[in-house]
């Protein structure tokens, strides 16, 4: 096979883990073991913890596991208790949901606006206003994108309710001059290997509430209490972050304005490329937010579908995929309430994740580009 068959059949990620050139992860990991830190505790986690904390502009954070778990210490901080209602924007991965049920509280789904793709605030009012007991709002920056926060701050310190910002995806972003992970109660945000920057696996709750971190902290190492013995008051998780995957965390901040950088790079290369193609519509532009665009994510009502142009990019080795099928749609949640229409459920059906791989070359998008518009030519 010659060299420009390997470059024409070579695969091509959606998002992928993407190490710094100059091996900053390395020299971390390598004090790690050097000094036998390896377990989850150590210099690299308080580190990780201070240089983001400092980054979103937060008081304090606790480097976990996953940001499910920070999702789930986060929704234990805020105090929601069993039968509670939470809150929860619908059009999301399934992480942002779970832990309500963790909790044995209610989810409520709220239906995404056109404007954001992210929670509309008037449905959140509407939902507020109806039931008694929530314990929580979780509020999630698809794709990079922030939410109307001036809006929806304001709202919940109305009705009183907790904000949790699941900004998982949107590590980079800005709005209004604020860091995505300042709003809100908590923020959160996840290192898994698919995110803008990568632990291997790993989480982060973010406050400025000092005392409510100290008690995640506890909660996240088994809840020992204070004694010469293992004593325990309450029930504890084993979500603590690795000493060495601490280390990972702190070579790849680093190179996070780089990511921010590609990843804008690539949403505008695919938009001066493709917005011209009958039926397409990229994600919107908020004035006032600066996304990370973790996913170039687009919308198509013309005549290729969704489906076609995915199963057409996987042909070629491709990854491409669909938005978040939204949470009141699946089956685990269907016997929820959900307030709202069809928005997240049209954007589930129309929209697509294009590669958004920070290692990705401008052949290789160039390809993307030229196979696209091939099925636009068939059409």
């Amino acid at each position: 096979m010659s060299n420009n068959e390997n470059v024409e059949n070579e695969h091509i990620w959606l998002a992928s883990p993407h190490m710094s050139d100059e091996g900053f992860e390395k020299e971390y990991i390598e004090e790690a073991f050097a000094t036998n830190w390896i377990a989850p505790l150590g210099k690299n986690v308080n580190e990780f913890e201070i240089e983001l904390a400092a980054l979103i502009d937060r008081k304090a954070a606790a480097a976990l596991v996953s940001g499910t778990s920070a999702i789930h210490l986060a929704l234990k901080a805020a105090k929601v208790r069993p039968g509670d209602r939470v809150l929860c924007q619908s059009l999301t991965f399934s992480a942002s949901a779970n832990p309500i049920l963790y909790e044995q509280a209610v989810p409520v789904f709220i239906d995404s606006s056109p404007d954001t793709w992210n929670i509309d605030p008037d449905l959140l009012e509407e939902a507020l206003k109806s039931y008694d007991h929530v314990g929580a709002v979780i509020v999630v920056d698809l794709y990079g994108l922030g939410s109307d926060y001036e809006r929806i701050e304001a709202i919940c310190q109305k009705y009183n309710v907790p904000l949790i910002e699941d900004a998982a995806e949107a590590l980079g972003s800005v709005y209004q001059n604020r860091p995505a992970g300042s709003f809100g109660d908590f923020g959160i945000l996840s290192f898994n290997g698919n995110k803008i920057i990568t632990t291997s696996g790993g989480g982060m709750v973010l406050s400025n509430n000092q005392k409510a971190i100290n008690k995640i902290k506890f909660w996240a190492a088994q809840s020992r209490d204070l004694a010469k013995h293992y004593e325990h008051s309450e029930l504890g998780y084993n979500y603590r972050l690795s000493n060495v995957l601490a280390g990972i965390g702190r070579g790849q901040l680093k190179v996070l304005s780089d990511r921010v950088s590609k990843k804008q790079e690539i949403y505008h290369y695919y938009r001066e490329h493709l917005q011209g193609l009958e039926g397409v519509s990229f994600m919107p532009e908020v004035e006032g937010h600066s996304p990370n665009y973790w996913l170039t994510s687009i919308l198509l009502d013309g005549p290729v579908s969704a489906s076609q142009l995915i199963q057409h990019l996987a042909d070629h080795n491709i990854d491409a995929r669909k938005l978040w099928k939204p949470m009141h749609l699946q089956p685990i949640f269907q016997k929820y309430d959900f307030w709202g229409s069809d928005v997240s459920e049209r954007l589930f059906q129309t929209g697509v994740c294009l590669p958004s791989d920070t290692k990705m070359t401008l052949k290789q998008m160039e390809r993307i580009v030229a196979l696209i518009k091939q099925l636009w030519d068939r059409s």
